[in-house]
């Protein structure tokens, strides 16, 4: 078992995006360890998605595919704020039988995005929580 936690960051729009940068430079200027390992966007063309690319992060379009990475992903943060996205995503780790991964619910975005510098204050999405 790895002492290094592998994350998965599905929905890089304006609040994924703010996420995943603030969430980045933390593990890297403190070397946490902690490693992203998948994301995932509807716009494989965005700045931030091709950033990943480039570093060699696994990419997908469709969120629910991260499911199937099973015991290469520990945690997936579903920043899309979608509920038919969250409803799939569960879905998807009982028909993958994926007993490893753990969704954080949007309440622990929020959580740490609460330590992050400078950043503005984001709310749960629509029917939020797993």
């Amino acid at each position: 078992m790895s002492d290094k936690i592998k994350v998965a960051l599905l929905g890089l729009g304006n609040v994924g995006q703010d996420f995943a940068e603030n969430f980045l430079e933390i593990i890297q200027e403190g070397g946490k360890p902690v490693e992203i390992v998948a994301v995932a966007h509807h716009d494989k063309s965005s700045p931030v998605a091709l950033g990943f690319q480039q570093s060699g992060v696994k990419f997908y379009e469709n969120a629910v595919d991260v499911v199937e990475l099973g015991e290469e992903v520990d945690i997936i943060f579903d920043l899309t704020g979608n509920a038919d996205t969250r409803q799939a995503l569960r879905q998807g780790m009982q028909a993958s039988n994926n007993r490893h991964t753990v969704i954080a619910p949007e309440m622990m975005a929020k959580l740490l995005w609460m330590f992050f510098d400078n950043a503005t204050e984001v709310s749960a999405g629509k029917g939020g929580g797993y």
